[in-house]
């Protein structure tokens, strides 16, 4: 199979979607290895390690996605990479098509096989392609939301950890999972006052057995939400529903409640965002101030730290990326119930019902199509 991979263009995106060490891996299973020149650069990877590695570079990105059976990359492609599509590739990344219409439409129109990485999921439940992306923004969140609370970004000019004889900085956290638990990791570490959400009295008697008297857990419910948001320095969103948008547990009522230079960091925000005030903001202009609450809605937060995510991303890919180069994607998902999940479009069908069910569209089980 011909392996592609093109350099991202979404707003202050450095991350790619193979290292060389994946390109030797390609190649050493058979595969031909095709890549725009430069992009790696913005992960620190040059061009001559990934010819050294096996890949023919080319010049033109346009020519990449031609000649690609599989293109690998890590967001989802923008509108002026929908002509590229061809029928029968497979576009193996992150989609967030639940959020996301336009892109929905032209990978069907263009019968692309979409296979993304937030609903490849393992038969004990786990989503092995999102969580060290979900890790990063976790351990992101707060640091951003430290950064913001500063008076300079518009936030109520508060250290997150106080020191000896001032209060320490109130941290709500609604949810519990992966990004939840990352961003309590960080909070606790940096000493503030830590509350976590979830609706899931087994995953907050784990985080309570983690951090012991470290941290408040609660359980979620739209009034305790309300009373803890009151008090809250920073609140972070670490709400996923798998493949599907996210509900909005924070409500634009709340905003009017809380104290003026307060910091919402809605991690969700690939999917929809978790705040109903949230959109989606770039690394360029990651922030905005509404009813006096700074709004983080930064939509590729670990691109923010390409050299460590993409390194983390890959190393989770490349073993299902080789099944499909290997075996083809039909094979693969034969032998693959996790692979299976991830197939969000095949032969312009909606193949993932959680996406089918957030845009209205109509929903075909995959193996009616294999």
């Amino acid at each position: 199979m011909i392996v592609g991979c093109v350099k991202e263009i979404k707003n202050n995106e450095f991350r790619v979607g193979l290292t060389p060490d994946n390109v030797k891996a390609y190649v050493a299973a058979g595969h031909t290895v095709v890549l725009e020149a430069g992009a790696g650069l913005g992960s620190g990877f040059s061009d001559s390690e990934y010819r050294e590695a096996g890949a023919a570079l080319l010049d033109d990105a346009a020519e990449v996605w031609a000649k690609s059976d599989m293109m690998v990359k890590v967001k989802e492609p923008l509108l002026s990479e929908y002509p590229l599509f061809h029928e029968g590739l497979i576009l193996y990344t992150y989609l967030h098509l639940a959020a996301d219409r336009e892109q929905t439409d032209a990978l069907l129109a263009g019968k692309v096989k979409g296979v993304a990485y937030e609903t490849l999921q393992e038969k004990d439940g786990s989503l092995p392609l999102l969580v060290p992306m979900s890790q990063i923004a976790g351990r992101l969140s707060v640091q951003e939301g430290a950064k913001y609370l500063e008076k300079t970004f518009g936030g109520e000019g508060v250290l997150l950890a106080g020191v000896p004889g001032t209060p320490k900085a109130k941290v709500v956290i609604l949810g519990g999972g992966t990004v939840g638990t990352n961003a309590c990791k960080i909070a606790v570490g940096m000493g503030a006052d830590v509350t976590i959400f979830d609706i899931n009295l087994k995953r907050l008697e784990f985080l309570d057995d983690l951090f012991g008297a470290r941290i408040q857990t609660l359980v979620s419910t739209e009034q305790s939400i309300a009373r803890a948001v009151k008090e809250a320095d920073l609140v972070v969103g670490a709400v996923l529903i798998p493949g599907g948008a996210t509900p909005k547990l924070f409500k634009e009522k709340y905003l009017k409640e809380m104290k003026p230079g307060a910091v919402f960091v809605d991690v969700a925000i690939d999917q929809g965002g978790c705040g109903e005030t949230s959109h989606v903001t770039t690394h360029a202009d990651p922030v905005y101030i509404k009813e006096g609450i700074v709004h983080y809605c930064v939509g590729n937060m670990p691109g923010a730290v390409p050299r460590t995510s993409t390194i983390a991303l890959t190393n989770a890919t490349l073993r299902y990326g080789l099944k499909i180069a290997s075996q083809g994607l039909e094979a693969a998902c034969k032998a693959s119930p996790a692979l299976c999940k991830a197939v969000n479009t095949y032969d312009g069908k909606l193949t993932f019902k959680a996406v089918a069910d957030a845009l209205g569209y109509e929903y075909t089980a995959l193996d009616t199509l294999l």
